[in-house]
């Protein structure tokens, strides 16, 4: 057994019960198609204006970059879904290739994106690091998948910081009462 298998074998035994396993799969919903991160860099984009409405689109652009990537390198390694003896996988999975996570790629290019927009970084990794580790809980992906997919999202994100408006966080002060200032951090 390789140490990816004993390390999958740990998450799909440790902390299981009924009720856990259900609010994990739902939970893990939350990340398919990239839809959380979608919806949040909608959300950016309808609240604010101006430039900064044409960051929050061009960093939503980012995920949505970051799950065609994902989606071409799967068809291109075609490592198949971990398959561990008595323990089956806890949800279904729109593909049955696993390299690299889709979840833990577009979780960690989203949790980049809206951090260089201002949202609070903590927060933001917090709920990356959660809904990648949900797919070895589920037993949907090995360790290494999760680990390639995260640098997958953070290296899509570092790249694409200038294309998508990137700046540190650092803001010129903005008049009081600006609407570009609604999702400020």
């Amino acid at each position: 057994m390789s140490f990816d298998e004993r390390l999958l074998r740990v998450a799909r035994t440790w902390g299981h019960t009924p009720v856990a396993e259900r609010a994990v799969a739902r939970f893990s919903l939350l990340g398919e198609h990239a839809a959380l991160w979608l919806v949040l860099g909608t959300a950016g984009s309808l609240l604010t204006r101006g430039e900064r409405r044409a960051r929050w689109r061009r960093a939503t652009g980012v995920v949505a970059g970051t799950y065609a990537a994902n989606t071409a390198l799967k068809l291109v390694v075609r490592r198949g879904r971990p398959e561990l003896p008595g323990l089956p996988p806890l949800t279904s999975t729109p593909t049955r290739f696993s390299f690299p996570s889709a979840h833990s790629s577009t979780s960690f290019a989203g949790a980049l994106a809206y951090a260089r927009l201002g949202l609070p970084r903590g927060p933001l990794y917090g709920l990356a690091g959660a809904l990648a580790l949900s797919r070895l809980y589920l037993g949907v992906h090995y360790p290494s998948d999760v680990l390639a997919g995260a640098l997958l999202g953070t290296g899509v994100a570092m790249a694409c910081g200038p294309c998508a408006g990137a700046d540190g966080g650092e803001r010129p002060p903005a008049p009081a009462g600006a609407p570009d200032e609604v999702l400020a951090a």
